[in-house]
């Protein structure tokens, strides 16, 4: 069985802390969010089916297709299809990311549940409780996270 030193593992650590802000500064949410264990978009809900249906339609597992570097997920062919003509049309404004988040500055998940169409976009939130604080000054909401899309990203 090997013998660790102490002075090696504290100099191991002291190195490991060293590079950890580094790191962390150059980590960047990606532009669309998707989770950590998943590349799938809207928690897997087809995005379409806001607009089509006016409700969270969960999209089947053998009908997607890949549009920046996430999967998207569809209830129908019809769906998809109309996705792929025209993905800006129907893509959650902010990468999925929560709206309220992106207003503020940061990001965070967006939930495919807590969600609202403005002016032909969707939003999605993080929670109710973020939804309602966000409905409260849609249109102030909406103008300071389009400021800060998408430099939030890389904060």
């Amino acid at each position: 069985m090997p013998i660790f030193k102490p002075t090696r593992i504290l100099a191991f650590a002291a190195l490991m802390l060293a590079a950890w802000p580094q790191a962390a500064a150059q980590a960047r949410s990606p532009e669309i969010y998707t989770g950590i264990v998943t590349s799938t978009a809207v928690g897997g809900y087809d995005p379409v089916a806001y607009f089509t249906e006016g409700r969270p339609v969960e999209g089947k597992r053998d009908i997607t297709w890949t549009w920046k570097g996430a999967t998207w997920r569809f209830a129908n062919e019809k769906n998809r299809d109309a996705f792929k003509a025209a993905p800006e049309t129907y893509a959650p404004q902010y990468g999925g990311h929560c709206a309220w988040a992106v207003s503020s500055g940061y990001t965070a998940k967006g939930d495919p549940k807590h969600w609202k169409i403005v002016n032909g976009r969707l939003y999605l939130n993080y929670n109710a409780k973020v939804q309602s604080d966000w409905e409260r000054d849609v249109p102030g909401h909406v103008a300071k996270g389009d400021k800060n899309w998408p430099a939030v990203l890389g904060k």
